[in-house]
């Protein structure tokens, strides 16, 4: 009973972790005065928030340090990296240190290492103590990491509303300290013993109860919002007892008995949200489809090692979209593609799309709220809405696993959740471009992008999964989000130059730091955007309607399978 109280205080410690770690959503918060310091244009800012995202291009690294370091070191050396990262810049935009434009540069890029680093910390922990319900496990405490702004906010506005540089003190400080208080629970994992199948399913019903604590916690956190310090204080330490709460778990181990008799036997949880291929079910899968000759829903699909594959279905009368959808298709779930084999699928570069014109320009709109609120004179709302963006971020991530709780109710291809959650995005971005001044019209905007992002950052390594492998899943996972540096680089440049171009065109001069005033600024970006995500939804709903007859042909081996085990 100790190892399994030990495990539950890791699943806490990896949850402090994840709310105190996304540090890179607060930018927007101290950006216009990193700006006004630094003398830089808003292209020059953009490269800052591009060198953020793209430390996380060489996240990799913490794998190779895992190999060589303890699990403390590698997390206290992301602590460090952050303390530096984010210390050094706090220290230039006090005026303490001048450092040159390529020296913040190359902090940001540490402090974006860090989360990544950070990030590879808590996946280990999950997967580690949590074999069995590792997809809840990491769905969860993926979740907490969209609250991070939220918390960051609530901790400034308690202690100096007036100094957004504070921001980056706390983004050094915070992690380090919540490094501290996990360090215990790490350092005293427990033995890996294998489970019954009871306990299994019993783990099952303290996640459910975990998750309605986060809907509670996101629900405080958005609604309730501070108008002095005083107030702000109050909240900030109820945000904090709600993160303490879960440690509680070790006690209701021992109650579990009366919730099994009475509420768990009302609830089934075959799956979780995040990873849907179970191992089990996949092995099986793969084995019916081999006797079968691969042949599903009239459609004929013959998969072979070069991923090459010929539809004999496909006349020369058909029509393009007919081809498009059935050329090449997957035969089954959970076949394995190296990265030579992936990329030369287009189901990937469909999914690459997909997250390139959705997830992504979603995290360049936050990386920008800061000059948003600021162009559209709506300045004192820059911290209300960076916690509306964090909170409907956190909602869509938590949201990623319910297509599972009611699978056996109601099924869908994880892509077609995907298509769907893509759809908010298109109509924020062209609500913001004809209401953009109408501070309503920016909170909804705003709810909207951080719901959709949200989805699509928490439903993204189950996809991977699912379609490329989940042997394969972190390489191939990492090449999938090599589209967040590349989209913060674009998506910020095109933004920064229609922002500059409608400042110094009223100015007529060309000058650094330049403030631009109105709609106007962010007018055509705010079209712009609204038409690349449209581009990112068409992919998504080619990728369903390529993907949908492996996701059915699984789901019906799985329930044969079931019903053939009574």
């Amino acid at each position: 009973m100790a190892g399994q109280s030990r495990k539950w205080m890791i699943l806490v410690a990896t949850i402090w972790i994840q709310a105190f770690t996304g540090t890179n959503f607060d930018f927007s918060a101290y950006s216009s005065e990193m700006k006004a310091v630094l003398g830089v244009s808003q292209v020059q800012l953009n490269y800052l928030a591009t060198a953020s995202d793209l430390g996380k291009a060489v996240g990799w690294s913490s794998g190779l340090a895992l190999m060589w370091l303890p699990l403390w070191a590698v997390m206290f050396t992301a602590a460090g990296m952050g303390l530096i990262g984010y210390g050094a810049q706090w220290l230039v935009i006090r005026n303490v240190i001048s450092l040159p434009y390529f020296g913040v540069f190359l902090l940001c890029l540490l402090s974006g290492c860090s989360i990544c680093w950070f990030n590879t910390v808590c996946f280990v922990l999950c997967i580690k103590n949590f074999p069995s319900n590792r997809p809840l496990a990491l769905a969860l405490t993926v979740s907490f990491n969209g609250l991070s702004a939220a918390l960051y906010n609530l901790a400034v506005n308690s202690l100096k509303p007036s100094s957004p540089a504070l921001y980056l003190l706390l983004n050094a400080l915070i992690p380090l300290f919540t490094s501290l208080a996990a360090l215990i629970p790490i350092l005293r994992q427990p033995p890996l013993d294998p489970l019954a199948t009871d306990i299994t399913k019993r783990d099952q019903l303290s996640f459910l109860k975990l998750n309605t604590l986060a809907i509670i916690t996101g629900l405080y956190l958005l609604f309730l919002h501070p108008s002095n310090s005083l107030k702000a204080g109050y909240l900030f330490s109820g945000a904090i007892f709600l993160l303490i709460l879960p440690l509680g778990i070790p006690g209701v181990v021992y109650a579990r008995n009366w919730f099994k008799q009475n509420i768990y036997s009302s609830f089934t949880l075959d799956g979780s949200g995040f990873i849907l291929v179970d191992a089990d079910d996949l092995e099986l899968h793969k084995e019916l489809l081999s006797r079968h000759n691969s042949v599903a829903n009239g459609v004929t699909l013959n998969y072979s090692d070069n991923i090459n594959s010929e539809d004999d279905n496909i006349g020369g009368n058909v029509f393009l979209c007919e081809a498009l959808i059935e050329k090449d298709q997957l035969a089954m779930l959970g076949q394995e593609h190296s990265a030579r084999m992936l990329v030369r699928r287009l189901d990937f570069w469909l999914y690459y799309v997909a997250y390139f014109c959705g997830g992504t320009i979603g995290l360049v709109y936050s990386n920008n709220l800061g000059q948003i609120a600021q162009s559209l004179g709506h300045s004192m709302m820059t911290s209300k809405l960076i916690t509306i963006y964090s909170s409907f971020s956190f909602f869509g991530r938590l949201l990623s696993a319910a297509p599972d709780f009611v699978r056996t109710k109601v099924y869908f291809a994880r892509t077609g959740w995907l298509a769907i959650a893509l759809l908010p995005t298109p109509i924020a971005f062209f609500l913001l471009g004809a209401l953009g001044g109408d501070p309503f019209a920016l909170e909804t905007g705003t709810a909207l992008i951080g719901l959709s992002s949200g989805f699509i950052f928490a439903a993204a390594v189950s996809i991977t999964s699912e379609l490329f492998g989940p042997e394969s899943v972190g390489v191939n996972h990492n090449i999938l989000i090599t589209n967040i540096p590349i989209g913060s680089l674009v998506y910020g440049f095109l933004a920064a130059t229609v922002y500059d171009w409608s400042a110094v065109s009223g100015l007529g001069l060309m000058a650094d730091s330049v403030v631009c005033m109105g709609i106007k600024c962010y007018f055509y970006t705010f079209v712009w955007w609204g038409c690349i995500s449209l581009l990112g939804l068409v992919s998504s709903v080619v990728l369903y309607l390529r993907t949908r007859f492996a996701y059915e042909r699984f789901e019906q081996t799985r329930r044969s399978s079931s019903i053939g085990s009574y």
